[in-house]
């Protein structure tokens, strides 16, 4: 079995929320209709970095942020910028604040997740109205590139015979038969909106008991899911551990939680034309499947590092010899 990638939302990132202040900055238009990323009428050979030009690109302290992060900083160099990854940064406070102090110029995070930390108001839900706030809510000197089909969310998962024996395909399906069902999760799913509270109220879902488990949906939420121990567990969506596990992910058509789509942050004095066109090329082909591959290749038994799993994606799609 493999073990799956730490989250990339873990308790201390989600609890902790900070508001950023400053005037909105809109999302480039240039980009919005440019299959490459490009300026308009430009094509991808034609749009390279200016002499000297360099980006450092920031990651957070888990796996699948520094695979990211290596992905946008090899479309870069792709495109002759002097790229470098500066991993490990911490929570979303710690890298939000190095960019706006200048010492990375580039950070991956998540939509739904980066929206609320903005602003801990924020109620959108849904992919495109989650954009938009971003688009509203994001401080001046910052720029929130366009999202990634890529997506890391909660999901609620169950074994094949689970959703076999109630017929369990989506939280709708969950709700109708919740109370027969326990349920493991990270102690604070107990009380956040979108934990236990926004179950019982988007989808009248009460599970029979509680599991509090601290490994964001790790080997011990696996494990006990496996062994019936439990139900039903909250592993995030681009764990490998779904898929080799054989797990089935419960499709959330109520919105319980916010689209966490892939989106890049950047220094708005460095997201120039040739910047945004790379950063592009990984958000257009980038997707959740190849998330979990990359997950897999950075946390399995033949472990390698997210530089070289990077490389690798970069070299299959074209973007980087």
């Amino acid at each position: 079995m493999t073990a799956p990638t730490p989250s990339p939302h873990p308790p201390s990132r989600r609890s902790r929320r900070a508001v950023l202040t400053g005037g909105a900055v809109l999302l480039g238009a240039a980009l919005a209709g440019c299959a490459d990323g490009g300026a308009p009428g430009s094509t991808p050979s034609e749009t390279k970095a200016p002499d000297g030009a360099s980006v450092v690109v920031g990651a957070a302290s888990f796996p699948e942020s520094q695979v990211i992060a290596n992905l946008y900083a090899g479309s870069l160099r792709a495109r002759g910028f002097d790229a470098s990854v500066t991993a490990g940064l911490g929570t979303r406070e710690a890298y939000i604040t190095a960019l706006r102090d200048g010492k990375v110029d580039l950070v991956p995070d998540y939509s739904g997740n980066l929206l609320v930390f903005l602003d801990p108001k924020a109620t959108e839900k849904s992919a495109g109205d989650v954009t938009r706030a971003l688009a509203e809510k994001t401080p001046s000197g910052l720029t929130v590139l366009p999202a990634a089909q890529a997506e890391n969310t909660d999901s609620l998962v169950v074994t094949a015979v689970t959703a076999e024996k109630y017929k369990l395909a989506s939280l709708e399906d969950l709700g109708r038969v919740c109370g027969k069902l326990a349920l493991a999760a990270p102690a604070e799913f107990a009380k956040r909106p979108g934990g236990l509270p926004g179950l019982k109220e988007t989808y009248g879902c009460e599970p029979k008991s509680f599991t509090a488990v601290e490994d964001g949906g790790g080997p011990q939420t696996v494990n006990a899911l496996t062994s019936d121990a439990v139900q039903v567990a909250d592993i995030f969506s681009t764990s490998p551990a779904i898929d080799d596990n054989g797990l089935v992910a419960l499709e959330d058509t109520k919105h319980n939680w916010a689209a966490q789509q892939v989106v890049p942050v950047g220094r708005t004095a460095k997201m120039d034309d040739a910047a945004k066109a790379a950063i592009a090329q990984v958000q257009s082909k980038l997707t959740t499947a190849d998330l979990v591959d990359l997950n897999r290749k950075v946390s399995g038994h033949n472990k390698i590092s997210p530089a070289e799993a990077a490389a690798e994606w970069l070299k299959s799609k074209g973007i980087a010899k």
